[in-house]
């Protein structure tokens, strides 16, 4: 499996997830795990996906939706499961 961890912050408005999870599955990238939250109008969401299936590599998928991020006014970070690990070990 080509596990990487998502997340997405920022303002919340309509659409955020539709757009998201729309592009992942034209990209065949499956969800498996997904958490999202709303804090004083702010929006979170971390999702764990596998893209083992993918149709672009790693760094194009990042680019573009890092790109969408833009787009629609959050910040969307891609990182892979083993860099997310070792960043995050205690």
């Amino acid at each position: 499996m080509k596990k990487t961890i998502i997340t997405v912050v920022g303002k919340d408005t309509v659409g955020i997830i539709a757009k998201v999870c729309t592009y992942l599955a034209d990209n065949n990238i499956n969800i498996e795990d997904i958490s999202q939250t709303i804090v004083q109008d702010y929006f979170n969401m971390m999702m764990i996906t596998d893209m083992k299936n993918a149709v672009k590599q790693f760094a194009e998928t990042a680019e573009d939706l890092q790109a969408l991020g833009e787009e629609i006014g959050v910040i969307i970070k891609c990182q892979r499961e083993e860099i997310f690990d070792s960043m995050h070990r205690v």
